[in-house]
């Protein structure tokens, strides 16, 4: 067949319009997939900005119930209140406050065993010049009033969960997390935090053991297996 200059102007048009139909196709492809992505992998809200982890001033407080006829702490009653002066100690440098009830029908044993709880946080740190005895007005009711211990630390903490401010469907149609989301976990986190000012810097690296490394290296230079040593 003999190729004219009419026919190969026609062939060359129609190769040019196929090319140009295959890019516009690639381009609807193109956009749909950034659509897509975007649809469902893009969000709008990050739990971490909705819920902040931040530092405060947190009154820390143990109540510690007494019968009418108690003369003295129990056994676990001292364990709690170690516990309570260990975290005192380590978090706050501030006054303990030992709160005891007036005109309750405990009223006596509380003010007898209040001198055994102020001798028990001494002997587990807490400084004598930073505890403090005050009262407080219980009323005369046949209630025991607790003896209350307090002191004020810095503290982590975030948002309180359970709030639901609005539909959760809406949330669900336009792929976006409800409000509620991450609470638990950011309470959590921040329940963990032992030292509140690691969020804050990072602490100073301790110094090198010189002794214990010479001897581990001595000892794997003559093949000693130091995994137990």
């Amino acid at each position: 067949m003999r190729v004219t200059k009419a026919t190969f102007r026609t062939s060359n048009l129609r190769q040019a319009f196929l090319a140009g139909a295959a890019l516009a196709a690639v381009a609807v492809l193109s956009g749909c997939g950034t659509k897509d992505r975007m649809s469902t992998n893009s969000i709008p809200d990050d739990y971490r900005t909705r819920h902040p982890i931040v530092l405060t001033e947190v009154e820390h407080t143990l109540d510690i119930p007494l019968a009418a006829g108690d003369r003295k702490l129990t056994t676990g009653t001292r364990d709690a209140i170690a516990g309570f002066a260990q975290d005192y100690v380590a978090s706050s440098s501030g006054n303990v406050q030992i709160m005891v009830p007036h005109g309750s029908a405990n009223a006596g044993a509380a003010t007898h065993i209040s001198g055994e709880i102020r001798t028990l946080l001494a002997g587990k740190g807490v400084s004598a010049a930073r505890i403090v005895e005050t009262g407080y007005a219980a009323g005369a009711t046949g209630d025991a009033a607790p003896v209350r211990l307090s002191y004020v630390a810095t503290t982590a903490v975030t948002s309180q969960c359970g709030e639901w401010p609005e539909d959760i469907a809406n949330d669900t149609m336009m792929n976006r997390n409800w409000h509620n989301f991450g609470c638990a976990s950011q309470n959590n986190l921040a329940a963990q935090i032992a030292n509140p000012m690691d969020l804050v810097a990072p602490r100073g690296m301790t110094p090198i053991d010189a002794t214990r490394r010479s001897t581990v290296i001595g000892l794997y230079r003559e093949g000693t297996d130091t995994s137990t040593d």
